[in-house]
């Protein structure tokens, strides 16, 4: 194994991080992850994942966690609802799949889908999950993830600062391997390091200049708690599961959650610069619905409710993308995963399969006897994970622009038969 006796050094503790550490420590590689979180406690944000079976839930079942996971995941919960911007309901899984049950149960056997029949033509263990892309929520996830780990993996309220050396030898006195320095005034060092932190990551610039591109939209991101008392219109919408509503090239992407809370994203058209000079006070309620009583002009009254009862601030997350030819040369002891190594908008839900993936791959390079040293094996890795992470972030590119064109709700029931 290229890394015995070697220390890794994982910044971020996100799903591709956590799944890397796993992986790592099932061969009893010494792992340390390194997350900006103040504790594990902290609540985690965003909308529902849906886990791919060539990528996501692939991972998991290399990691021995398809048990927990089934424990965990929502059933129902990807059941797509299309609206358009009147709040009319033009495509409904939740219809398709109450008419499967009823036909599966009068003719008096349970249904075999397809998402069995790829298990076992992969020779993964099925653990009878009823859906190919089955959703999970981030917290609990993360909470597989955690709880599968060593103590003390996870060192907490660690805000990645800066990073030094790179001799590779792991010697403080000599100089060798890396000094990653956090904003809490800690230190720690390391052999490998491994870059999972994320969109912004502030690795990336240590093994490429590459810079990510404007993708020409921005969402904005809210939560509602407790959706059925604070939001019961949407709330029944949604059914347990998401709504997609589309009207003037403009999105509204809503989640359930198992907590009882919903996500939502109201996606736009904007230029590179708009999340710094739109005037806009997000932490400001009723700033915000102004705002998008403005921008969603002559949508129904309905969505409004999103953010009337937003029950924390706003955030604007402008979309970006990396190049979709990028390169570098491979580094001795130092690499990326996930959004730090090919961040992509959110509209085609790659993002988590991308960077459970990578950590799958990687961990196969790092712990296997295939390559003679650990730059070679980072080098296979990044070559095989670039041009994959190239054709996932072209077909979210092509899928954003259409969600956001006259045709959005033609291509997203397109979608939605595809997969009935």
């Amino acid at each position: 194994m290229l890394i015995v006796n070697k220390t890794v050094a994982i910044v971020g503790g996100g799903p591709g991080g956590l799944t890397l550490a796993r992986l790592l420590q099932m061969k009893g590689a010494t792992v340390k992850v390194y997350e900006r979180d103040l504790n594990k406690q902290v609540r985690v944000q965003g909308a529902t994942l849906d886990l791919h079976e060539e990528s996501g839930l692939k991972a998991l079942h290399e990691a021995g966690l398809m048990a927990a996971f089934k424990a965990n995941y929502r059933p129902g919960a990807g059941r797509v609802r299309v609206l358009d911007k009147n709040a009319v309901i033009v495509a409904d899984e939740h219809e398709h799949h109450s008419h499967e049950q009823e036909r599966h149960e009068q003719e008096g056997h349970e249904q075999k889908g397809y998402e069995q029949k790829e298990y076992e033509q992969n020779g993964y263990e099925h653990h009878d999950l009823k859906e190919s892309r089955p959703e999970i929520d981030r917290g609990p996830l993360r909470n597989i993830l955690l709880e599968s780990l060593l103590p003390e993996t996870v060192v907490w309220n660690s805000h990645f600062k800066s990073l030094s050396g790179g001799g590779g030898g792991g010697d403080e006195a000599n100089g060798n391997g890396w000094r990653l320095e956090f904003q809490n005034g800690s230190y720690a060092m390391a052999d490998i390091v491994i870059a999972a932190d994320g969109a912004n990551s502030k690795i990336r610039p240590f093994v490429t200049s590459i810079i990510p591109f404007f993708a020409g939209l921005t969402a904005i991101e809210g939560a509602v708690y407790d959706s059925e008392i604070a939001a019961p219109r949407i709330h029944s919408l949604l059914k347990g599961g998401k709504i997609f509503a589309f009207g003037d090239d403009k999105s509204l992407i809503v989640s359930a959650k198992g907590d009882g809370s919903l996500a939502f994203y109201a996606g736009c058209k904007t230029d590179e610069h708009w999340h710094s000079n739109h005037g806009v006070d997000f932490t400001n309620k009723a700033q915000v619905l102004s705002w998008f009583r403005k921008e969603f002009s002559g949508w129904d009254s309905v969505w409004c409710d999103l953010f009337e009862q937003a029950s924390s601030p706003c955030l604007v997350r402008p979309q970006f993308c990396v190049p979709l030819d990028q390169a570098w040369e491979a580094q001795p002891n130092l690499t990326l995963l996930g959004d730090a190594a090919h961040l992509m908008p959110p509209y085609a839900g790659e993002g988590v399969n991308m960077a459970m993936l990578d950590a799958l791959e990687l961990s196969v390079c790092l712990l296997g006897n295939d390559f003679p040293d650990i730059q070679t094996a980072i080098a296979h890795y990044e070559q095989q994970m670039r041009p994959r992470a190239a054709a996932a972030a072209s077909m979210t590119l092509d899928s954003m622009a259409l969600l956001h064109s006259p045709d959005a709700i033609t291509f997203m029931t397109s979608i939605i038969k595809q997969l009935e």
